[in-house]
């Protein structure tokens, strides 16, 4: 199982947020993709999403920026990757004609179960958990770089 590039981003930058210590400067979409390395449009449309979750608060104007809420740093990991990844099969049974073995394959049902395990394996952990060292301490001496 792969996560889409969207969900990857998501967690980068959940994490990049949770080192910025509170009352610190909050850092622009521009600067977070910046520092994470993604495509400013990229970064705008998963902080979106990670808003609607409630993880990320985003302010406009003058002193605004992004701040990872406080539920944001303590969801667990499983519930916000099902929510940005949405719970589907691993592979596409229905898609088109439809497989001819769907009656039945046990296959379906198998990777349905490690689907599962992988989300559960995730359940324990947060944003919080995935900052400790050596990663808080690496996400913190990333400096955005200018665009380009």
């Amino acid at each position: 199982m792969r996560l889409t590039k969207s969900t990857d981003i998501a967690l980068r930058i959940a994490m990049r947020l949770a080192v910025i210590e509170d009352g610190g400067d909050a850092p622009t979409t521009r600067e977070v993709a910046a520092a994470v390395d993604v495509p400013y449009t990229h970064a705008a449309k998963v902080v979106s999403k990670l808003q609607r979750l409630g993880a990320v608060e985003a302010r406009r104007g003058r002193g605004g920026g992004l701040t990872l809420t406080d539920a944001g740093r303590t969801a667990s990991l499983g519930h916000l990757v099902r929510e940005l990844e949405g719970v589907h099969d691993v592979v596409g049974c229905e898609d088109g004609t439809g497989c001819p073995l769907r009656a039945g394959c046990r296959l379906r049902a198998a990777l349905r179960t490690a689907q599962e395990a992988f989300y559960a394996s995730l359940d324990p952990l947060s944003v919080n958990d995935l900052i400790e060292a050596p990663t808080g301490p690496l996400l913190l001496g990333l400096s955005p770089r200018p665009p380009g």
